[in-house]
């Protein structure tokens, strides 16, 4: 499906309040977050899901957690992996909120941003580095999923 097909009247028939339209976000919302944390555990493990690695630390499933954003509370699932070393940036550890979420999103998504783009806003908007390897592993994950 094109970006230009998304908001195509068609598919905006099938919100018939605005509690569904809601949902949908909140939804499209956390599976972004999840698919964004999938990402930076590929760059901390230094190797994709399914991959074989000599690496000694391995994915270790799943935890959920509650976080808030612009949208409301979510439930998502947070990848984890067996030393426990790693620290998302886009929600750390003991953190439950995810300020700007929505930037990040929109700039994957929707401005075609190039990965050194992508790395300034993000270290103007939030003070934080992040490589363009690890950008370009998370945006692979949220691309790929459609």
């Amino acid at each position: 499906m094109k970006k230009e097909d998304l908001l195509k009247d068609e598919f905006l028939k099938q919100f018939k309040t605005g509690e569904d339209l809601m949902s949908f976000l909140k939804d499209i919302q956390r599976r972004g977050i999840e698919k964004i944390l999938e990402g930076e555990l590929d760059s901390h493990l230094d190797y994709s899901k399914y991959e074989q690695s000599k690496n000694t630390n391995f994915r270790n499933g799943y935890s959920t957690k509650n976080v808030r954003t612009s949208l409301g509370e979510s439930k998502i699932k947070v990848p984890r992996d067996r030393d426990s070393s790693f620290n998302p940036m886009l929600i750390p550890k003991r953190k439950n909120m995810a300020e700007g979420l929505e930037n990040i999103i929109i700039s994957f998504y929707f401005k075609g941003m190039s990965n050194s783009d992508i790395e300034d806003q993000i270290q103007e908007l939030y003070n934080f580095d992040i490589s363009t390897s690890t950008i370009s592993r998370i945006t692979d994950r949220v691309t790929n999923e459609s």
